[in-house]
Formats: structure tokens, sequence, C-alpha cells
């Protein structure tokens, strides 16, 4: 993964038709980068986020569980020196990200989880991912993990109750982060590798089964697909398989912008020691909307999770 340059004429040039709109959205006159200028400004600059949820069936503990997954892709300005969302003050390092919240609910027995995972990658093509976040909280305790990816290297923050992880801060070498493999896919997913590669594993993956976190060597595959009980229209699927992990992540989207995401599988060990067995985690779509989310926050909204399909 190379290093972003920001040069001043780029900032320039988008700065100067760039206005903020609203509470997490950026202007539609905001010129897309990356696929069809017009569609991108219609679809992403319209001062919404798509929100998507998926049944999800989850492996945890050696066994499936039945919950909500929720996607929201949002574009935003975001301070690419601070690696924060813009909201006041100077703009001359703000530029514009897609960004996704990755949400997850499911009960394990009596406790229950929820874990959520945000991703800020800036729409310029060919500039990384600059920033992971990855929570998750049950009745245990919880853990954070922070990327950042600045000055040549990926700064990595973990805080956990676990005694064998502690509060660690390390540095990884830049390569392909398999949580940007998501915004990626939405903004430009012939842009994604394939064959033989080397990534840095999911923080929520990481995160379930307490192993180290470094680069793997990975293959990546990306195929057209025809599935009926998903879409009528043209399919592909973005897979990588790390062969040591035993992961495999396959992501199933549309071929034809913008690119939606229709269903996901995880397979890899599940339970601990010797009880921990190879199962797949699954999430299909079954409910789509684009809003102006930040504003919905009163009772009288309360309908529009019913509308979501919202469960959990």
């Amino acid at each position: 993964m190379k290093k972003m340059l920001c040069s001043a004429r780029w900032l320039t040039t988008i700065w100067l038709s760039f206005v903020l709109l609203g509470c997490t959205t950026v202007d539609s006159k905001e010129p897309a980068p990356v696929a069809d200028q017009d569609d991108f400004k219609s679809y992403w600059y319209a001062g919404e986020a798509e929100l998507t949820r998926y049944e999800l069936q989850q492996a945890r503990y050696g066994e499936m569980r039945q919950g909500d997954a929720v996607l929201i892709f949002v574009t935003e300005d975001f301070l690419a020196d601070k690696q924060v969302k813009y909201e006041f003050g100077d703009k001359a390092s703000a530029i514009p990200v897609l960004k996704l919240n990755a949400t997850r609910k499911f009960y394990t027995g009596i406790y229950p989880y929820s874990v959520m995972s945000s991703i800020f990658t800036p729409v310029q093509a060919g500039t990384p991912t600059l920033k992971i976040t990855t929570s998750s909280q049950e009745w245990c305790g919880h853990t954070f993990m922070q990327l950042n990816n600045r000055d040549g290297k990926v700064a990595v923050e973990l805080r956990s109750y676990f005694q064998s992880e502690g509060d660690k801060s390390f540095e990884l070498n830049p390569a392909l982060l398999e949580d940007e493999v998501w915004t990626k896919i939405r903004l430009a997913p012939e842009s994604l590798p394939t064959g033989d590669i080397e990534m840095i594993p999911g923080t929520l993956a990481a995160r379930f089964r307490h192993t180290g976190f470094k680069a793997e060597k990975a293959t990546a595959t990306r195929k057209d697909e025809r599935n009926a009980e998903l879409s009528d229209d043209a399919l592909q699927v973005y897979t990588v398989s790390y062969g040591e992990l035993e992961r495999t992540l396959a992501i199933t989207y549309e071929t034809a912008f913008p690119h939606r995401i229709l269903a996901w599988e995880e397979t890899q060990p599940s339970g601990f020691g010797k009880n921990a067995h190879l199962m797949t985690t699954r999430a299909v779509r079954t409910h789509s909307k684009k809003m102006p989310y930040w504003s919905k926050n009163k009772l009288s909204d309360s309908h529009l999770r019913d509308e979501l399909g919202i469960i959990y």
C-alpha cells in the first residue's frame, strides 16, 4: 500500500467546489474520481446514506447465532492529517471519503453481542484507506482496535480486557487491508488485486479469534456469478483465502454501479482449543433504504426500523 500523496493542486481543485452538506454528507458538486462521474455524484452526494440490513447467521463459540447485520455507507469530509471527521476550522487537509459503519448484533445464550467497524476510504482513486476502528461489546467486557495509515506505516492500537491481549501499540508495513475491501468494492471493485497477495486480516475476525495481527499471505479471486435468489442482475464475487489462518471471505456484489453488496460468507475456525472447527458465517440482504438517518432520531421515526427489518 503506498503512502497517500495529496498535492496542493489536487486539494485546491477538490475543495473549491466542495461544500459540506448536513451532518455527514458532502455536496453533490464534489467531482467523482471513480465510476461514472454523473452516476457517482447523483448516488453518493445526494445528502443521504445507504442503509442495508442483512439476515445474519453468525458462527460464535462453535454454534450458529441469528442476528442483524447493517452496512451504512455515506460520504463525508475527513481531515487527512488528524484522521477525524471535519466539523469546523481549517479545511486545508480535508478530503472526501466513503465511510462504512458495519454493525452486527446477535445473542450467545443469555448475553448479547454488539460489534461495529468503521472504515474511512478516500474516494480519490489510488489512495489507501486512512483509518479503521472496530469495537466489540458483550457481557464479559469489550475490546477496541484502531488502525491509522500515515507516514508509510499502519499504526495499530489494541485495547482489550483479556490478559493475553492487554493494551498494545505497534506498527505494520503497509499492505492491503481486508476491512477496506468493502469500501473499495463500492468505489472501484476492479481495482482490487487478484492472485497471490499479502493482506492484513479483518479487525473483527482477529478480535473474535484473539489471534496475532500482521500481514498474511492470501489468494484473491474475482469471478462473475448469476444468483436469482439474490438478484436478476449480473453479480461478481470477490474472495480472499488465507491458508495459514484457515479463513475465507467471499463478498457478492452487483457488477454494475453502485456495486451494492448483496451477501457475504466468512469461513474460519469457531470455538477454542481442540473444540474449534470450521464454520461459516453468512449474511444476506433483506432490506435497503437511502435516507439522512442522522435526522431520524425522534420517537415518530421508530417505524423506520420496521421498514429496514431490524430485529435485534
